[in-house]
């Protein structure tokens, strides 16, 4: 037989092979937002590797952190 007049149950046999499968889901209490500090006062260094995040003194850490909070992202 073929699809769709026969469905393989095979996939769907136990919890084990239903939770391998599954759909994933992102929320935003999955996500972790990387904060790169250095020393020094004014510094905001781009990071060549990875577009968009910076390397930044404490007060502009601080500045991006509340930022980020706004946003509901809770992991830095």
């Amino acid at each position: 037989m073929r699809f769709p007049e026969y469905r393989s149950r095979r996939s769907r046999k136990n919890q084990y092979m239903r939770n391998l499968i599954s759909e994933t889901t992102v929320s935003v209490d999955d996500l972790i937002y990387p904060i790169f500090i250095v020393p020094g006062r004014r510094v905001k260094e781009e990071i060549n590797s990875m577009p968009g995040i910076y390397r930044n003194s404490i007060e502009n850490a601080v500045k991006e952190i509340k930022q980020i909070d706004d946003l509901g992202i809770r992991g830095v």
